[in-house]
């Protein structure tokens, strides 16, 4: 762990408060928006927040695909779910998440449905090797960072005629989130953003360059540790200054201009982009999230079972769609702390371990 507590050293980040310090304009403020969930809770697990001026003020963005996907995706997992013959693969944090009703698949599973908590796409496939006689549905979410294993998932069920897997896709696209952002009708005051860390890896920091230059917006792509995030602050700071509209690489460690392009290209061949997806607190994004392609249409479950769409509301009072655009902060609902609580969940951001509600509730921002 030698190399993690690098960039959780006390000295350096006292050194690099100081420095921010010096360096912002008093008569300025800075609207930075962190676009990950894991920025957010490294933010506060570490007190970044109560090192900067308080001229500095972080902005929670959108960057949890848990927290982003719209209710009525819940609802069509529940009703795949609901099918006897069926078994539905789901990462742990989608098990609690609030659906219509108070309904969610923890209390499907409950009732009777054969939902199985995996740790990995390879769980979902040996899982339908096992039960040759059930058909076997993996619902798969995340950004561009967790879209690779589910194509590789797909090619390996294809090339051992896995007839009884298939996928729920629900894997969408950060920069669109991000365009949205910056497009909505009635646009948050952001200055500058840090960059999602581990989708660019993936995708490199290239996607990004079109933001700064036509919004001008800086961007640097911040790693996850505290020092990392108090870094980028510094840089976005510094650009802000100097009127400069940049994407930066502060994660050089592990993010390239190009990203990995075995992994792009493993993506293009798998999966087409939807014309439109729905976001929970964005609403419908054109070219937003991914779909199978046709050549795979045997491995998507959307065709195998004929899922209607479905419209749904959130819990009432529930303030996630607007704390996902950077709108508002978790405190500023009603229902955070009160009837809503990570055994008692009202909305997404309260159950996802990157849910800004959830850092707020972790890390003590919330209960006195």
């Amino acid at each position: 762990m030698k190399y993690i507590s690098e960039f959780r050293q006390q000295d350096l980040a006292q050194q690099l408060a100081k420095a921010i310090a010096q360096t912002v304009d008093p008569d300025r403020h800075y609207r930075l928006m962190e676009f990950c969930g894991g920025h957010t809770h490294a933010i506060f697990r570490y007190g970044v927040q109560d090192l900067m001026p308080g001229n500095v003020e972080f902005i929670h963005g959108p960057g949890c695909p848990v927290c982003v996907l719209p209710t009525g995706r819940i609802d069509n997992a529940i009703q795949l779910a609901e099918r006897p013959e069926l078994i539905l693969c789901t990462y742990a944090d989608l098990i609690r998440v609030p659906a219509t009703g108070r309904n969610s698949l923890l209390k499907a599973k409950a009732g009777g449905s054969d939902i199985r908590m995996i740790y990995s796409t390879q769980d979902a496939l040996k899982m339908a090797r096992e039960n040759p006689k059930k058909q076997v549905v993996f619902f798969a979410i995340g950004f561009e960072t967790t879209t690779p294993p589910t194509a590789v998932a797909i090619k390996q069920a294809q090339a051992e005629g896995l007839t009884n897997f298939t996928v729920f896709c629900n894997h969408v696209l950060t920069p669109a989130a991000m365009q949205a952002i910056l497009d909505a009708p009635q646009p948050v005051a952001i200055d500058a953003f840090l960059g999602p860390s581990h989708v660019s890896t993936v995708i490199g920091s290239q996607p990004y360059e079109i933001f700064a230059e036509r919004y001008n917006k800086p961007i640097v792509i911040a790693g996850f540790e505290p020092l990392d995030v108090m870094q980028s602050a510094l840089m976005l700071i510094r650009q802000l200054n100097e009127g400069r509209y940049e994407v930066e690489n502060e994660y050089s460690r592990a993010v390239t201009r190009q990203g990995n392009q075995k992994a792009q290209a493993l993506v293009q061949e798998v999966f087409a982009l939807r014309p439109q997806f729905e976001w929970r607190g964005l609403g419908l994004i054109p070219d937003s999230a991914l779909k199978l392609k046709a050549e795979y249409a045997d491995f998507d479950a959307e065709q195998r079972f004929d899922m209607p769409e479905i419209k749904a509301s959130d819990v009432k009072g529930c303030e996630c769609p607007a704390i996902l655009r950077g709108a508002k902060k978790p405190q500023d609902c009603k229902l955070l702390g009160t009837v809503c609580t990570p055994e008692n969940p009202m909305g997404s951001c309260m159950v996802s371990s990157e849910g800004a509600c959830a850092a707020y509730w972790s890390y003590g921002r919330v209960r006195g």
